[in-house]
């Protein structure tokens, strides 16, 4: 079973009697469908609906949440989420050493001997875990990597800036990271027009190539003209940011997506609801 320890994650303690109502009211991830043994997707957002800190939450008992993020905006993430405790009776502390383990694989399964094993919610067909403390052991990151770009889970700083992507760009609306019926939170009005008016045009990609892919932030193109953004890559698979409309018309046109001066072909996660859309719009506008 492959595993990785990740040493470049923090955790977040957020505890007390009103730790659940708390979170309800900012985050996007709706608590009341987070079960015990769960981490689920989630952001908070700026009002105008951009994700400001991405993140994974998890339950740690009694009026008691996990939220495993950035180790680099770890302390900016507490600060804002202080800004908006105001009265409530909530502790929040970021944890001083933060050990993430993770474990992907057929056999990955939450050992009955490790209260904090959770399962990854962002993977629909199962088999990654994470677990949180123990004594870190370096693994086979590269690996990891490789499996999270081959399934389309994107994450900030390596496949798309903060401030810069809504929740249905990076497929938070597909993987549980945002509630559609709970409640208002920051950001909601936005997330949810978008949702049912059905204007999501932004989203993940799964790309692949004959020959290693360039960096992340890479423009693809057709015809000299944008189409998307790479994110991070294992060799010839990675991930990007595309504008599934304009990537529908190259494809309708038999027009070829460059990544620089690599072809490349695009693909929709396998476990992704999303399509392409049936008609394609003009090339125009965000």
């Amino acid at each position: 079973m492959p595993f990785a320890s990740l040493n470049d994650r923090a955790l977040i303690s957020v505890s007390g009697p009103d730790a659940e109502h708390f979170l309800q009211n900012i985050l996007t991830t709706d608590l009341d469908a987070l079960a015990a043994g769960d981490a689920k997707p989630g952001a908070l957002l700026t009002p105008q609906g951009k994700i400001l800190f991405d993140f994974l939450i998890s339950r740690a008992g009694e009026n008691a949440f996990r939220l495993e993020c950035r180790a680099d905006i770890s302390d900016d993430f507490v600060r804002r989420l202080m800004l908006y405790k105001l009265r409530a009776k909530v502790e929040i502390a970021k944890a001083e050493q933060a050990i993430v383990a993770i474990a992907w694989g057929d056999e990955s399964t939450a050992s009955q001997s490790d209260s904090t094993a959770v399962a990854d919610k962002r993977f629909p067909d199962g088999g990654v875990t994470r677990s949180y403390g123990g004594v870190a052991q370096s693994g086979d990151i590269a690996a990891w990597q490789a499996f999270r770009i081959s399934h389309g889970i994107a994450e900030s700083g390596a496949d798309y800036p903060l401030s810069d992507a809504f929740p249905h760009d990076v497929l938070l609306d597909e993987t549980g990271g945002v509630g559609f019926r709970k409640g208002c939170y920051v950001g909601q009005e936005v997330v949810s027009r978008m949702h049912h008016r059905g204007t999501a045009r932004r989203r993940v990609l799964i790309v692949n190539a004959e020959q290693p892919l360039p960096g992340a932030g890479t423009e693809l193109t057709v015809d000299g003209r944008p189409v998307g953004t790479l994110g991070s890559n294992a060799g010839t698979t990675g991930l990007a940011i595309a504008r599934i409309d304009r990537v529908k018309a190259a494809l309708d046109a038999g027009q070829q997506i460059m990544a620089g001066d690599i072809p490349v072909s695009l693909a929709i996660p396998a476990w992704a609801k999303f399509s392409y859309p049936q008609e394609t719009v003009g090339a125009e506008g965000a």
